[in-house]
């Protein structure tokens, strides 16, 4: 397994659970009795990383929700579906590997699997735009999504991106019209459809794979209209102030399962996904294979009318509720 680089927030406690560790090799190779100080520290390790991780800031989770470590759309698609066939290109303009997706099978039932797609290292992430589509990234999604529905296969879809790439070129080739179209093809669909936040959901380039019958959002991942950097920008002209901004932008799990931008909050392990992939894998399996089995009964009338219903209500409260 790579080293995982420690955050700021939770040094103290690695190092003091990587001294646990010291202490039980010792013990072990020499042969010696440390029974009493392991228990000791044991509890010590116990109680901090309570204090750590049980009450992390917004800002904290928006650190965890970027680590390099995190596991990626790929990591999901290799442990939780089987026969994966990846499918490339937009039919228009080329191939966008910020966005995978392909054929698969979930538990023997076949699926059309997208989702954005980070770099583990520089190289690949400068190869993967840094899971920044393209205007062609979002127009393949589109043509998966039109495949899945001619054949009946359910879509799943990962969220992990800062959003979508601003440069340039990817005005010029629609990069406003191809988000509308992937927003307006996922919200049509007769296919049960299903999307989980998994990293960063940053703008309209994660929106864009999150018209679904069920959102679901890890417990330290983010969604939110703009990063806390942008918006702290745009708003003060001080990107320093991001982790103040944070606080403000609702952007954690909690807060949009509260105002219903999404319907579940897929717990993590408490140190967070990256420390325990199999942990995540087999959570976030279980909880697409239950909403997978109830939209299934569903007839594509009710899934498209269902989805509709669950848009509108979005944002919806009374001044009771202020």
């Amino acid at each position: 397994m790579p080293d995982i680089r420690p955050l700021d927030f939770e040094r103290d406690y690695l190092e003091l659970k990587a001294k646990l560790e010291e202490l039980k090799d010792i013990a072990e190779q020499k042969n010696i009795d440390l029974a009493e100080e392991i228990s000791s520290l044991e509890s010590k390790v116990a109680r901090l990383k309570e204090e750590r991780y049980q009450n992390l800031t917004p800002w904290q989770k928006y650190q965890i929700a970027r680590h390099p470590n995190r596991p990626t759309t790929l990591d999901y698609i290799g442990a939780i579906f089987t026969d994966f066939i990846e499918l490339h290109g937009d039919r228009c303009f080329g191939e966008d590997p910020a966005i995978v997706g392909g054929l698969a099978r979930f538990e023997g039932v076949a699926v059309t699997v997208i989702g954005h797609q980070k770099g583990k290292d520089t190289d690949e992430n400068l190869m993967r735009n840094f899971g920044c589509p393209h205007p062609e990234g979002y127009r393949k999604a589109q043509r998966l999504m039109r495949q899945a529905e001619k054949f009946g296969r359910p879509v799943i879809c990962f969220i992990d991106t800062q959003g979508a790439f601003p440069g340039i070129e990817a005005e010029q080739r629609g990069q406003g019209w191809a988000i509308s179209q992937t927003i307006m093809q996922m919200a049509s669909l007769k296919v049960p459809c299903i999307s989980v936040v998994i990293g960063e959901g940053g703008s309209g380039g994660a929106l864009a794979l999150g018209v679904a019958d069920r959102v679901l959002m890890l417990s330290y991942s983010v969604y939110s209209v703009i990063s806390p950097e942008g918006c702290a920008s745009i708003l003060w002209n001080d990107a320093s102030r991001a982790e103040e901004m944070a606080r403000y932008l609702k952007m954690t799990a909690p807060d949009l399962a509260a105002m219903g931008v999404i319907d579940e909050i897929v717990p993590e392990p408490l140190e967070g996904a990256h420390r325990d992939n199999e942990g995540t894998f087999e959570v976030v399996k279980s909880r697409l294979r239950l909403h997978l089995r109830e939209l299934m009964e569903k007839n594509p009338q009710e899934l498209v009318h269902m989805r509709y219903r669950r848009l509108r209500k979005i944002g919806v409260f009374s001044e009771d509720e202020m």
